[in-house]
């Protein structure tokens, strides 16, 4: 854990990545796993949570060699940063894909993504889980006084 998190942000953690700034974090709960993501816009905040994403399923350096773009909307920010990682999820599945690099574009309640990566390799990547599904459990987006975008929710593994 070589980094700071965004200064409202207190709870236990079981791994975190990146600075002030902009980064991710995994955070507990019982048998799945809370992802994190901040930076200086709400669009960062959503790419770190998807490399939060990401780190949950394998340590190993992914490739972005396969790039896949996804489009989804959602009446509020809570509910766009779940369809976001339901999106990601769902790609990771049906591809039998794993994302190393992320770029959003957020429009009001419309996002579209573009994810980087590469094929599963299981003796390569080594997958730790397999996520179902991003909750409402811990679900928040916000933006702090220091101007920083966090969103954070727990996915089923």
């Amino acid at each position: 854990m070589s980094a700071a998190a965004p200064p409202d942000w207190v709870p236990e953690m079981i791994e975190q990545r990146g600075g002030i700034d902009r980064g991710w974090a995994h955070f507990p709960h019982a048998a799945d796993i809370g992802v994190e993501g901040w930076g200086p816009a709400l669009a960062v905040a959503f790419e770190q949570a998807a490399l939060a994403l990401t780190a949950a399923v394998t340590s190993a350096k992914v490739q972005p060699s396969i790039e896949v773009a996804i489009e989804c909307q959602a009446p509020d920010r809570e509910l766009l940063f779940v369809e976001w990682l339901n999106a990601v999820i769902y790609e990771m599945a049906v591809r039998k894909m794993v994302f190393g690099r992320f770029e959003v574009s957020i429009t009001g309640n419309q996002l579209q993504g573009k994810l980087w990566g590469e094929g599963i390799d299981p003796a390569r990547h080594e997958p730790a889980c397999e996520p179902k599904g991003a909750t409402y459990t811990s679900l928040r987006v916000s933006q702090s006084e220091n101007g920083i975008w966090s969103a954070r929710c727990v996915v089923d593994v």
